[in-house]
């Protein structure tokens, strides 16, 4: 039995995640923190895994303390850039309890982003357009960044030429930001969820990849993945698709 943590209990993903955790029969869920509540031992109530889902200004002090408390945390809040990954990573390997941050829990998703990366080799232009309702936070998206990273790094691998782009001026910014030199452009739409389409075109053809999440729900698969093997895999395990045996 997996004693698990809902920290952000009080928050939309938060309610999912410990709906969750309650609802499956290897998991038992021992507490609930929220904004006002210490993130310590006695708080904690015992728990073997701790499911972070707060804001991106909170979330790595959370995840110190989670490590320092010697509970392993399963993160998806986002935000978060490679410093702050790496300082996870360093603290995680020093106090010898494992962590697991994930851009996006839906299996959808991560599987877009695995796909994503197999074509982008192929591929002349790429570009990533990411769609969330308006009360999401931060932007680009995590899973829009990764996404963008992995087609950045496969096509250098690959060693492809730089994408085609004659746009010289663009005072507003309409092609939307660079991450790792792809474009990536993001939504903030009344009546959407989490949404993303990855487009890829050569002459006379294009992949149009896309994943569309339609409630919360669809991320708890993922998560209770997640909480099951996190305490399996030493370190930083960052994204989901490792648990999904997607590693490369």
């Amino acid at each position: 039995m997996i004693r698990v943590a809902v920290i952000g209990a009080a928050g939309r993903m938060g309610q999912t995640a410990c709906q969750a955790v309650e609802a499956v029969d290897d998991m038992t869920l021992v507490a609930r923190l929220d904004a006002d509540d210490a993130i310590d031992a006695d708080h904690l109530c015992g728990a073997d895994v701790a499911v972070e889902f707060t804001i991106p200004a909170h979330t790595e002090a959370n995840v110190h303390a989670l490590l320092d408390a010697g509970v392993a945390p399963v993160v998806g809040t986002t935000g978060w850039d490679d410093a702050a990954l790496e300082r996870v990573r360093e603290h995680a390997c020093a106090s010898g309890v494992n962590a697991l941050i994930a851009p996006n829990f839906a299996i959808s998703a991560v599987l877009v982003m695995e796909f994503a990366r197999q074509a982008a080799r192929y591929f002349t232009s790429a570009e990533v357009i990411e769609m969330h309702h308006p009360n999401k936070l931060d932007a680009p998206s995590g899973t829009a960044a990764q996404t963008a990273q992995l087609i950045a790094q496969a096509r250098r691998d690959a060693g492809a030429a730089p994408m085609p782009d004659a746009t010289q001026m663009d005072p507003d910014g309409c092609r939307g930001g660079m991450v790792a030199g792809v474009p990536v452009h993001a939504v903030r739409l009344a009546g959407l969820n989490a949404h993303e389409e990855v487009l890829f075109g050569n002459t006379g053809e294009q992949l149009v990849l896309r994943s569309d999440c339609f409630d919360r729900s669809s991320f708890m698969p993922g998560v209770l993945a997640a909480v099951r093997a996190v305490r399996n895999r030493p370190g930083l395990t960052h994204g989901l698709a490792p648990v999904l045996g997607l590693e490369h």
